[in-house]
């Protein structure tokens, strides 16, 4: 039975800032940050966006009354949830109108949860071939204003539909995967910004990567010959292809060219998002399936997750028949072409706007706000949401 991604799709909010401007801002020469990080621009949320709107919005790209009554678990990746003890997930099952007879959990390892989530949820089909699960990954990346981290910042969500038989990608057996204790990014409860060795991380992130792909050329008995494109958990566009640099030599010059064209396409949405943490990867997966007009059904598509603190994996999967008409291009390009690009100072005071921390009332417009779900305000120490 095959078992894997039957619906993919994303949401990032409707603002966003130009990272030459935010160069010109900082006092920084812009190639630094739109060629050496690879970022053109990066999504800023409202205060009336945050995880599980962002969630929600993106499963409504997809979503329709009969998944809503298939669906029995719900799994919600993310490191910027809202209450350390109600899951994230809960939320959205209830803006979705899913059926109430559903699991639902949050899920928590740095940017790489969400594939935990997709692990499970393969189990799960396994177990139940008639059901289906929701898959969210959502975060809004914050490291603070002016900050070494600031261009790495960005928001939005992933949602995915897993399911038997899928119609876009079928995910294979043969997984590579390590869990070390390091300390390369972290946030303590006590911080609204993640710690970060910049260096650190990226040696870190090659070396994981390197690990699980020689641990999974092992288990699979497969060489990079055998795949037709790769992506990677994207915190900017380049770090991805940092790592794959590292294994080009396994192949031919010409192939190792399709490689990276290909993986340029799979940093087509990131350049316009900026890190989004769980849902980096998947993103990346979307941009290239949407903006590739090579790959074709067969083709196998190799997935490398990292999570600072620290977990790799390295996962792969085959396009199914047909897998493009079950995308949402138009859906996704729509979203980009609403968005509304700000100033740095307007990027700045979005930036420092915050929901009481008191839990006192306030209560929020949606005027300049057009996702269907979005934060209506907060009274006595809960969020409100509400979906249009």
């Amino acid at each position: 039975m095959k078992i894997g991604i039957d619906q993919i799709g994303f949401y990032t909010p409707q603002y966003f800032v130009d990272m030459n401007d935010l160069a010109e801002s900082r006092g920084v020469e812009p190639a630094k940050f739109t060629i050496g990080i690879g970022q053109s621009e990066m999504a800023v949320a409202p205060l009336t966006q945050d995880p599980v709107t962002l969630a929600a919005n993106a499963a409504l790209t997809f979503l329709d009354d009969e998944m809503r009554e298939s669906i029995d678990l719900v799994l919600f990746g993310t490191e910027t949830g809202i209450d350390q003890s109600k899951s994230a997930g809960i939320y959205v099952h209830d803006l979705l109108d899913i059926q109430p007879y559903a699991r639902t959990v949050e899920m928590k390892q740095a940017c790489y949860s969400a594939t935990a989530a997709l692990q499970l949820a393969k189990g799960h089909i396994a177990l139940n071939p008639n059901s289906k699960v929701l898959v969210l990954a959502s975060d809004i990346a914050r490291y603070g204003l002016s900050t070494a981290g600031e261009v790495t910042q960005g928001a939005g969500a992933v949602a995915m539909l897993i399911s038997a038989n899928p119609r876009i990608l079928s995910l294979e057996n043969d997984s590579a995967y390590i869990t070390k204790d390091i300390m390369d990014f972290w946030r303590p409860n006590y911080s609204p910004y993640a710690y970060v060795d910049g260096k650190y991380s990226n040696d870190q992130y090659i070396a994981f990567f390197n690990e699980v792909w020689e641990q999974y050329k092992g288990k699979a008995n497969r060489s990079l010959d055998d795949f037709a494109a790769l992506c990677f958990h994207l915190p900017y566009t380049k770090m991805g292809l940092k790592a794959l640099r590292t294994i080009l030599d396994e192949t031919s010059e010409a192939n190792q060219d399709r490689l990276q064209q290909l993986y340029e396409h799979s940093t087509t949405y990131g350049r316009k998002i900026g890190n989004i943490y769980t849902a980096s990867l998947y993103l990346g997966l979307v941009s290239l399936l949407e903006n590739s007009e090579t790959l074709q059904a067969g083709d196998r598509v190799g997935l490398f997750s990292y999570g600072s603190g620290a977990v790799g994996e390295f996962f792969t999967g085959i396009l199914e028949e047909g897998y493009e008409e079950a995308l949402q291009k138009d859906t996704h390009r729509n979203i980009f072409a609403q968005r509304e690009k700000v100033s740095v100072a307007q990027y700045e005071e979005m930036f420092t706007e915050r929901l009481p921390e008191d839990g006192s009332e306030i209560m929020l417009s949606n005027e300049n706000d057009p996702a269907p779900a979005y934060v209506s305000g907060m009274k006595d120490h809960m969020r409100l949401y509400t979906r249009k």
